[in-house]
C-alpha cells in the first residue's frame, strides 16, 4: 500500500511556474483549488529574467507564464492549462460540461476574455506600468465596451456561462478581480458587479486570487 501511494504522489507532481499577480496564473490557482488538484507552486522573477534561462525555455520556448509541467507534460496559456486540468483530473464534467452547446458557450467566454476583457486590460494597465504609456480614451473605451459586453451576457444569469460554475466564470474573475485592484469603476454594469459579489463569497480559491490582486494593486499603483 505504502508503495502504491508513493507511486501515485510522483506520478501527479505538478510543478506550476508563476507569479501571483498575475491574472492568467490566478485563474489556474483557482481551478486548481476547485479541483483539489495541488499544485507545486514555484515563482518565477520575471523582473530577474528567469522565464529566460536554458532551462525553462526547454519547458516553454516562449517563456511565458503560467506554464504547468505535468509528470514531464509541459503546457502554457493560462486557458490551455485549465482545459487540461479539469479534462484530466476533474472529478465530474461541472467547470466544462461534456455537453458541444454548453462547452461552446464556455469556449466563447473564455476567447472573450483573452482577447477582449483581458486584452484591454494589458493594453491599458500594463502597458502603463511596464512601458510608461498613458491610459488614453481610446483605451477607456475599449475596456468600457468591454465590460457592456460581459454585461449583456450575464443577463438573466447567475454565472458567465449559464447558471452554474465554470471555468468561464474563474478566469474571468482573475481578470475582473484585477480590475478592481486597478481602481476601475465597473459598478455601473449591474449585473457584472452582481456576478463579482457573488464569486468573491463562492468562487474556490478566491482568498488566494484576492492575496494576489492586492500584490498586483500595489504594483500597478
Amino acid at each position: 500500500m505504502y508503495i502504491y501511494i508513493l507511486i501515485w504522489s510522483v506520478r501527479r507532481k505538478m510543478d506550476f511556474y508563476y507569479l501571483p499577480l498575475s491574472a492568467p496564473c490566478r485563474a489556474v490557482t483557482m481551478t486548481a483549488e476547485a479541483l483539489g488538484v495541488k499544485l507545486n507552486k514555484i515563482k518565477l522573477d520575471l523582473f530577474a529574467g528567469a522565464h529566460l534561462k536554458p532551462e525553462f525555455l526547454k519547458l516553454n520556448p516562449q517563456h511565458t507564464i503560467p506554464t504547468l509541467v505535468d509528470n514531464g507534460f509541459s503546457i502554457w496559456e493560462s486557458r490551455a492549462i485549465i482545459i487540461y486540468l479539469v479534462e484530466k483530473y476533474g472529478k465530474n464534467d461541472s467547470l466544462y460540461p461534456n455537453c458541444p452547446k454548453k462547452r461552446a458557450l464556455i469556449n466563447q467566454r473564455l476567447f472573450f476574455d483573452a482577447g477582449t476583457l483581458y486584452q484591454a486590460f494589458y493594453n491599458s494597465y500594463v502597458f502603463k506600468c511596464w512601458f510608461k504609456q498613458p491610459i488614453d480614451a481610446e483605451k477607456i473605451n475599449k475596456i468600457d465596451t468591454a465590460f457592456e459586453f460581459f454585461n449583456t451576457f450575464l443577463e438573466g444569469h447567475t454565472y458567465a456561462a449559464g447558471d452554474t460554475l465554470t471555468l468561464a466564470d474563474l478566469s474571468l474573475l482573475a481578470t475582473v478581480s484585477s480590475y478592481d485592484v486597478a481602481k476601475y469603476d465597473f459598478s455601473k454594469y449591474a449585473n457584472v458587479a452582481r456576478w463579482y459579489e457573488n464569486l468573491k463569497k463562492t468562487a474556490p480559491g478566491w482568498e488566494e486570487n484576492w492575496a494576489g490582486c492586492v500584490e498586483y494593486g500595489k504594483f500597478l499603483n
